[in-house]
């Protein structure tokens, strides 16, 4: 028989009467471990409840005043300190593509007072000052490396002078103000044009001038008629009236009339070419006195 306790190789007695661990969970761990199996409260429990928990801390800090203020002030003055750091200070504007009194003006426009970070610089707003200038088509403006504030200017090229009861104006070939102008043999080099509508209606004047070949030297201005069309002013006071719609073939049919007849060298007053089958000729009084006499027709002059 063998005794009611053994013993180990090791000489220590084993007990025949230990109790043994049930594995079953308990109740509560096997109500949590079905919680736990369900998704959504699964995800509530390891990600919303510690999102609500830190939500709520930073809840309870930002309802103090102080903390705030406190929190503002820091990121407040952190981003003071990057913006004015050397590297992003502009100290110096560059004016490119523009006439020295242009220049001049952007400068006066651009209003800006440096140095000054280019955090600071509002660029939208300093293109719209220098384009409101008559004489500015387009602004470009942009920070360069090392601090400067580049602005290239597209200037406004003077095509005519457009003359006004207000006086002599510089147009560019949209019919846009440039500059003003005090005389006319400031700029001889540019055609003359007047009358009402004759700034939106620049460029169809630019291609009569264009149109008129030889001529051109002779050409005064060009008047513009009712807002409609335009009469051509030479010198000795004679005038081409160009008809609404293909003023340039009108013209172009004059010339090469003019080239065969040499009429534009005589007595005339005016060529109206606004009948396309038709054109009339205005006489001077002396060549119209002339060619009556010629064809045996007496005149008699009236007083009223």
């Amino acid at each position: 028989m063998q005794p009611l306790t053994a013993r180990r190789h090791d000489s220590q007695p084993i007990s025949r009467n230990v109790t043994r661990r049930d594995p079953a969970p308990s109740r509560w761990a096997y109500r949590m471990q079905r919680v736990m199996l369900t998704p959504y409260l699964r995800t509530m429990i390891r990600t919303g409840l510690p999102t609500l928990l830190v939500v709520g801390a930073m809840a309870v800090y930002f309802a103090n005043e102080a903390n705030r203020a406190a929190i503002v002030a820091a990121v407040t003055d952190l981003r003071d300190k990057f913006e004015d750091r050397p590297e992003f200070r502009v100290s110096l504007a560059s004016v490119e593509g523009a006439s020295p009194d242009l220049a001049v003006a952007v400068r006066v426009k651009l209003g800006i007072a440096l140095p000054m970070s280019s955090f600071d610089i509002d660029l939208d707003a300093a293109r719209l000052r220098i384009e409101a200038l008559d004489a500015v088509k387009q602004a470009e403006l942009r920070v360069r490396s090392g601090g400067v504030l580049q602005v290239v200017i597209t200037e406004r090229v003077p095509v005519a002078v457009w003359r006004t009861e207000d006086g002599l104006t510089l147009v560019d070939e949209s019919g846009h103000r440039v500059a003003g102008l005090v005389a006319r043999t400031d700029r001889p080099d540019l055609p003359v044009i007047a009358g009402t509508g004759a700034d939106k209606a620049t460029t169809e004047a630019l291609e009569l001038v264009a149109a008129a070949g030889p001529l051109a030297p002779r050409i005064r201005g060009l008047v513009r008629m009712g807002e409609r069309r335009w009469d051509i002013v030479l010198d000795r006071d004679q005038r081409i009236l160009l008809p609404q719609k293909n003023p340039i073939s009108a013209l172009e049919r004059l010339l090469a009339l003019d080239h065969v007849q040499d009429i534009l060298n005589r007595d005339l007053l005016a060529v109206d070419l606004r009948n396309d089958h038709r054109p009339v000729l205005r006489l001077t009084p002396y060549a119209l006195g002339e060619l009556r006499r010629a064809q045996g027709i007496e005149t008699v002059e009236s007083e009223l």
